[in-house]
């Protein structure tokens, strides 16, 4: 069956992606304004009332992408090393923890990380969009611009051979057990603390959005691993790694589609979830009565948001993803990067609350 349904993607492959990933990022886009979903938010909940109620929902879209693709990789749907957390040469460990701090520092200044500013824009917020374009040009000229060549000399010299990628395989390694094994006892360890921290709290159990929330997040995830896992394809002339949702270098590639159409008229999976959360979220709020235009309130609040986004699209290229990227479609691969830069992230982010106090 999986046979079958794999040679009739391929035979559309570009087509069968640029739809799913319109569609995923529909859901996603819609789930994440209906819900309020926000990983930056989640941190100045704590920082300033001690609600910890959205960073357990974030846990919780972690613990549901992990325990997902994994099933998935189990299955034989998807190749999690053949994608761009498990697939690298070497262990990236400056980039991880310098980028997670530019880009959780940066949200901040920003109002929000990718994922959210995608979501407001969709619900017409000029700035979040004016922030998305920045975010999306300091991203390619960290890829392959300006900023590409000391970005690269930080790698040279900073990557080391650590022989493994995730927690699976450095466990099995040091337990001298399978790696499947392995695998299996990391995702069930995580996923089990996971559950265990965000249910322990009387509170969460009593807010059903934000347990619907984590989970729908979750499963999000899960279904882009699916959808890219049946179209890969390692025999093609230019094999599309899988891969499932983030948003730092997918918004350089939809800005850059969209001024390359003639060239390639289908966009691939990223840059499409990335139009599918802006329609998601404009879906959203129309239906829920809460769209409306909105800019900057001031000079000051236009400077700080797009210096905000200038350091998401560096630090989110360096670090490979945000906080959805990284801290949830990474961490369900078990990449010991994508483990390392979700905690980056974290306290880059009060990091950056503690300097905004502080500036006001």
């Amino acid at each position: 069956m999986m046979a079958l349904l794999r040679e009739g993607v391929a035979q559309r492959a570009d087509l069968y992606l640029a739809l799913g990933g319109l569609l995923l990022g529909g859901l996603f886009g819609w789930v994440v304004f209906a819900t309020n979903f926000c990983a930056m938010g989640s941190l100045s909940d704590i920082y300033n009332f001690g609600d910890w109620r959205r960073f357990r929902a974030w846990l919780l879209a972690a613990a549901v992408a992990l325990v997902g693709a994994q099933l998935l990789a189990t299955g034989g749907w998807v190749e999690l090393d053949k994608s761009m957390y498990l697939a690298a040469s070497g262990f990236n460990w400056v980039g991880h923890v310098i980028g997670g701090l530019m880009l959780g520092f940066g949200m901040v200044f920003a109002g929000g990380c990718p994922s959210r500013n995608l979501a407001r824009a969709g619900s017409g917020d000029v700035r979040s969009l004016l922030v998305l374009i920045v975010l999306g040009l300091f991203a390619h000229m960290t890829l392959g611009g300006l900023l590409a060549p000391p970005r690269a000399a930080l790698e040279q010299t900073t990557m080391i051979a650590l022989g493994v990628q995730d927690l699976g395989h450095l466990a099995g390694k040091m337990a001298g057990i399978p790696v499947a094994t392995a695998n299996l006892l990391a995702t069930g360890l995580l996923a089990a603390g996971a559950l265990a921290f965000c249910l322990w709290d009387a509170r969460y159990r009593a807010s059903p959005g934000h347990i619907w929330s984590g989970v729908a997040v979750g499963l999000t995830v899960v279904a882009g691993w699916a959808m890219t896992g049946l179209a890969f394809d390692d025999m093609a002339a230019k094999p599309a790694p899988p891969a499932s949702l983030t948003y730092v270098r997918p918004i350089g590639d939809a800005l850059q589609w969209l001024t390359l159409f003639t060239a390639a008229p289908m966009p691939g999976f990223g840059a499409a979830s990335v139009f599918g959360a802006l329609l998601g979220a404009c879906a959203a709020a129309l239906t829920m009565g809460r769209f409306h235009v909105s800019t900057f309130a001031d000079a000051s609040d236009t400077l700080r948001n797009l210096a905000g986004a200038a350091l998401m699209g560096i630090g989110g290229v360096l670090a490979l993803g945000c906080t959805v990227g990284q801290a949830i479609t990474g961490v369900s691969t078990l990449a010991l990067g994508s483990l390392l830069t979700f905690a980056a992230i974290v306290a880059g982010g009060f990091w950056g609350l503690r300097t905004l106090e502080r500036s006001v």
